[in-house]
This record gives structure tokens, C-alpha cells and sequence, in this order.
């Protein structure tokens, strides 16, 4: 496995797996399989509605002793109904309760978006608070707190814009040390990885593989499917490996983080081993002239009209 060191000297594996979609009833086996495989990095979100789950899952494998917490990388995210300096606490805690751990790897903020407590997923204006009511400072600066508190060891975030994340950047007593965002041959954000890389910031990918098994209300009509794409096919017959684990590798050449989701072990295993997979120069030239910056989850769920989320202004494009 590669890993990424962070500055005081932890190591983060560069390939982890993905919680989002992964339903109730099927994400404990898959989790158990990937333990069994060989992953140790597994990415979560309180809003992907599986936490549970997945702490009984880690929790079996600890008290069998499989595994020790030590050799996990658990991140966790702080959904957008936790904003501000008086919920940000009881949204962590809630998190390592579920998750049945004392403590997160990382703890980042899942989106540049903030809704009224208790608020899941809005469906109204009303359902939103601005960044003026709720500045994303305030929100890290609680997030420091629980730093300091050792409930969590690294603070990043997610789906910051170069602007959003240089802001913090600046502004908060403790820097963003990941920063989560689509990424794929698609949608390369080349801009963001260069700036991520000379502020030292780990630049993890989600949606690494198109995000072609999302809800059908995140979709659009006519969007293009990255893995059906013919050089990926060409590449992948010319290895003899699959068009997954050619992007999968892409990412890791690039320096970033990636996180496949699949609770299939075939794919878990093919997934991870993505791992060993080596592009040539050629190869990844190639790869690098399909970006269309084109984003599968583009945010535009959050544009509803009194709003004043929009996906020009999370994005900042």
C-alpha cells in the first residue's frame, strides 16, 4: 500500500474505501471483506445513513483481534445541519458513538453549505442558513476544539473551492490538512491539486470512478459515462486489468487519494488492488486530455430559489 504523511509524522493510505451508497444490510459484509483484504482507510459521513453499521462491523473486527484501532485511518464528516461553535461537539460525538470509536483520524467538513439544525436535506429557502449567519470560521474554529479535545487527529475539508480553502488557510489557528473533492479524468482540477500540493494539503478524490451508481435525481440527461470511455478501454486491454483500476491508478499517479466505493467483493478486491498498477507517461498524457471539467455531483441540489447557495458561488466559477 502507498501512504501519505501528514506533518506530525502520521501516515494516511492512499487508497481507502468509500461508505457513500453503500445501503444498510449490505455495508457491515463489505466492510468485513475489506478488512479481510487488506484495507485499513475507510471514509464516512453521518448523512450517508450507514454509521451504525459500520461501527458494529469495525467493532467485531477490533474485538477479534484482526485488526488494532491503530492500523485504521477513519475519517468521518461534519454534516451541514452542524455548523457554528454549539453544534459542531455534539455532531463528533454522535459520530464516534455510532461509529463505536473513541476518536477519528480525520473529521472534515462535508460541504461550504449550512442548513438550520435538524434540517437533513432542505427543501426550501428556509431550510438554509447563509455563510454570513454561520461564517465557515466560526464552524473551524469548534472543529480546532475538538482537535484539542483528541477526539479527532486531523482536520480537513470537503468540497472547498481554492478560494474557500485559502481562506481558512489564513484564518484558522490550525490549517486544513485534506481537502475532499470530485476528481477524475473528467474533472481533473489540476489547479486546485497543484495549490493543494504547495500549501501541503492532501488532495483526496471522491467519486474516482464517475459516481455511475448515484441516485438517479443526481443525474442529468445525456451526462457522459467515464468508464464506457474507449481509451480507458484501451488502456485496460493493453494491461490487462479493468477500466477501474486504470483510474483508480490514474489518481494515485497524480499524487492524490482515492476512494472507490463497492460493496462487491470482486470489485473490492480489483479496487484495491489498483494499488500495484503502474501507468505509463504515455498513458497518463493520454488520460490527462479527457478533462471536460465536468462534475457528476455538481451541487446544484442546493440551488433552490431564495437560496443563496448556488453552484457558481459553492464552487466559486
Amino acid at each position: 500500500m502507498k501512504f501519505y504523511q501528514l506533518a506530525n509524522g502520521d501516515t494516511i493510505p492512499a487508497l481507502g474505501l468509500g461508505t457513500w451508497k453503500s445501503e444498510e444490510g449490505k455495508v457491515a459484509q463489505a466492510i468485513k471483506k475489506a478488512l479481510q483484504i487488506g484495507y485499513r482507510h475507510f471514509d464516512c459521513a453521518p448523512i450517508y445513513g450507514n454509521e451504525v453499521e459500520i461501527g458494529q462491523a469495525i467493532k467485531e473486527a477490533l474485538d477479534s483481534g484482526l485488526i488494532k484501532r491503530e492500523e485504521l485511518w477513519i475519517t468521518s464528516k461534519l454534516w451541514n445541519n452542524a455548523h457554528g461553535a454549539e453544534s459542531v461537539l455534539p455532531a463528533l460525538q454522535k459520530t464516534l458513538r455510532d461509529l463505536q470509536v473513541d476518536y477519528l483520524d480525520l473529521y472534515l467538513i462535508h460541504w461550504p453549505v449550512v442548513l438550520k439544525q435538524g434540517v437533513g436535506l432542505p427543501e426550501k429557502a428556509e431550510d438554509f442558513r447563509s455563510l454570513e449567519e454561520v461564517p465557515l470560521a466560526s464552524t473551524w474554529k469548534a472543529m480546532e476544539e475538538c482537535l484539542a479535545e483528541g477526539l479527532c487527529k486531523h482536520l480537513g475539508v470537503s468540497n472547498f473551492s481554492q478560494k474557500k480553502l485559502a481562506n481558512l488557510l489564513e484564518s484558522g489557528s490550525v490549517k486544513p490538512e485534506v481537502n475532499q473533492v470530485e476528481s477524475h479524468p473528467y474533472l481533473q482540477q489540476q489547479e486546485l491539486l497543484e495549490y493543494c500540493q504547495r500549501e501541503n494539503v492532501l488532495f483526496c478524490a471522491y467519486s474516482p470512478l464517475g459516481s455511475g451508481d448515484r441516485p438517479a435525481f443526481l443525474k442529468k440527461k445525456d451526462e457522459p459515462n467515464l468508464m464506457e470511455h474507449p481509451l480507458l478501454k484501451q488502456i485496460a486491454g493493453q494491461q490487462g486489468i479493468s477500466p477501474a483500476q486504470v483510474l483508480l491508478s490514474w489518481g494515485l499517479n497524480r499524487g492524490t487519494i482515492v476512494i472507490p466505493k463497492s460493496v462487491n467483493p470482486v470489485h473490492l478486491q480489483k479496487n484495491f488492488e489498483a494499488v500495484e498498477v503502474e501507468l505509463n507517461h504515455q498513458e497518463m498524457e493520454a488520460l490527462a486530455e479527457l478533462d471536460i471539467h465536468y462534475r457528476f455531483v455538481d451541487g446544484s441540489f442546493w440551488e433552490m430559489p431564495g437560496s443563496s447557495y448556488t453552484v457558481s458561488s459553492i464552487w466559486d466559477e
